[in-house]
């Protein structure tokens, strides 16, 4: 059959029919024992065999010809909808001004980007796994989900600007929704490494990989209260990363209308100058200070008199015994007056851990305290890595690298309203609300003016038997059509 020129699928198909069944890799191995060539792979329409599937075409749905009942992997995802709405998604699509196509609007763009980060699809690449669900496509409003390369291609009509302005828009949401306090704020980089060649970017430090690498920079804020992301931005450079603090200072008075009231990071995500900026702004702040050997020596001679016992908290529940000693007037090299340094010992380093503080009267408990959890936003980028694949990109521009990390924001928002509404889920985190909600199946029915989803009966159906859930909510990109959630 290979010498008449068939194709694998083909010479398969008829061994099958002969009762003597070979899969594709067997076949393979015979053909090239019997030193024969590849063939020239022919249109789909003049082969034969197993057949692609093709996808629908994407476009906006069309109710009238909706089946009145469908099968879903993916009925689950729905269960994110009332969130959506009570946060305003598409009042944020307007307020950012993202652009819509001939066949796709803005909306149903953001909430099919936004199905692939609450589905845990690992890549953009990977839509095709969903793409055609009925699920998935009437969580975003359409016929079927974009195809790899609209989604891709999508990012290249934005600038940050646009970024920018939505996640001001959900920080408002935020905010009046209660999932933020906004009373201190943890900031921290995070460095997306770039994994294909000859990438025109920079280097930076990559702690997985402990070493510099091509990747693009990316800046994270969460609230420190509730440990909430609120901010993402990849369009850094080398030259200008020391000022991010200063432009996420001026995003949160965009959206609150007044300077932050507490900043805590580390030492690597500003300099002096920046930080004698924020003093002037009335800006506190919470940063670690590099050891130098003058330093670490000058501490060492300290008598023992000058540090004090101090007992501090920890999240186990446990308690851990430091000793500080507090300097009200160290200098820096660049900035101007004296700050508030604390020296920390027993913390398991062998140097002292030194904080620094333009906060004059916060007790230096609190002080110790606030910075210790500032590792959360460590764990939250930790959690959007697992859950929304937040490394998993190949793209040597950062503009596309820009619209994931605001999608993961967004994505880590929905997580964290929804967990709200389930009864003993108020700390789980994204990838156990994936595995045990948005991943379940059911039904579609299909009743015209209202869309009845039921969701099909798992070990943790009494959980969304209990939960907050609205009976039924209005959908504006479905027409007006309603929302009626069943639990099996």
């Amino acid at each position: 059959m290979r010498g008449a020129g068939h194709s694998i699928d083909e010479i398969a198909d008829a061994l099958s029919a002969e009762g003597t069944p070979l899969n594709r890799t067997g076949i393979a191995q015979v053909i090239a024992a019997e030193g024969l060539p590849r063939i020239w792979r022919r249109p789909d329409a003049a082969r034969g065999g197993v057949r692609r599937q093709v996808q629908p075409r994407a476009q906006v749905c069309d109710f009238a010809t909706l089946p009145a009942r469908a099968d879903t992997k993916l009925a689950g995802l729905l269960l994110t909808v009332p969130d959506l709405l009570a946060l305003d998604l598409p009042g944020m699509v307007t307020a950012a001004g993202y652009p819509s196509s001939a066949m796709i609007p803005a909306l149903s763009y953001l909430l099919s980007l936004l199905a692939l980060k609450l589905t845990a699809t690992r890549r953009v690449s990977h839509v095709y796994d969903l793409a055609a669900d009925p699920g998935a496509a009437l969580f975003a409003g359409l016929v079927a989900l974009p195809k790899a390369t609209a989604l891709t291609t999508y990012s290249y009509r934005l600038d940050h600007a646009r970024q920018a302005a939505f996640l001001a828009a959900l920080d408002k949401a935020s905010l009046a929704a209660g999932l933020a306090t906004g009373e201190a704020l943890n900031l921290d980089f995070h460095a997306v490494m770039h994994w294909g060649e000859d990438a025109a970017l920079e280097k930076h430090y990559v702690p997985r990989r402990s070493q510099r690498a091509r990747s693009v920079l990316t800046f994270f804020a969460e609230d420190a209260a509730n440990h909430h992301l609120l901010y993402a931005n990849a369009d850094l450079a080398k030259a200008t990363q020391a000022n991010e603090v200063l432009a996420f200072a001026e995003h949160w008075k965009a959206v609150t209308g007044h300077d932050p009231e507490l900043l805590i990071f580390d030492s690597k995500v500003t300099t002096q100058r920046q930080l004698a900026q924020l003093t002037a702004r009335g800006i506190r702040f919470i940063t670690l200070r590099a050891r130098s050997p003058k330093l670490t020596t000058t501490l060492q001679a300290l008598p023992a008199n000058a540090w004090t016992s101090l007992t501090l908290a920890r999240a186990s529940g446990k308690t851990r015994r430091v000793r500080v000693h507090e300097d009200p007037a160290a200098r820096l090299s660049f900035y101007p007056g004296t700050i508030r340094q604390l020296a920390l010992t027993g913390l398991g380093h062998d140097e002292p851990t030194i904080l620094i503080s333009n906060d004059r009267d916060l007790p230096r408990r609190q002080i110790i305290e606030a910075y210790a959890r500032r590792m959360n936003i460590e764990q939250r980028l930790a959690e959007a890595i697992r859950s929304f694949h937040l490394d998993a990109l190949a793209s040597a521009v950062p503009l596309n690298v820009d619209l994931d990390v605001v999608l993961s924001v967004l994505a880590h928002t929905v997580c964290a309203a929804l967990r709200r509404r389930l009864p003993g889920y108020a700390t789980a985190t994204p990838d156990t609300l994936q595995r045990r909600f948005l991943s379940t199946g059911g039904v579609i029915l299909n009743y015209g003016d209202e869309i009845v989803v039921r969701i099909d009966r798992r070990t943790y159906s009494p959980v969304l038997r209990q939960a907050d859930l609205p009976a039924s909510v209005a959908v504006p990109w479905w027409g007006g059509r309603r929302l009626r959630l069943l639990y099996a």
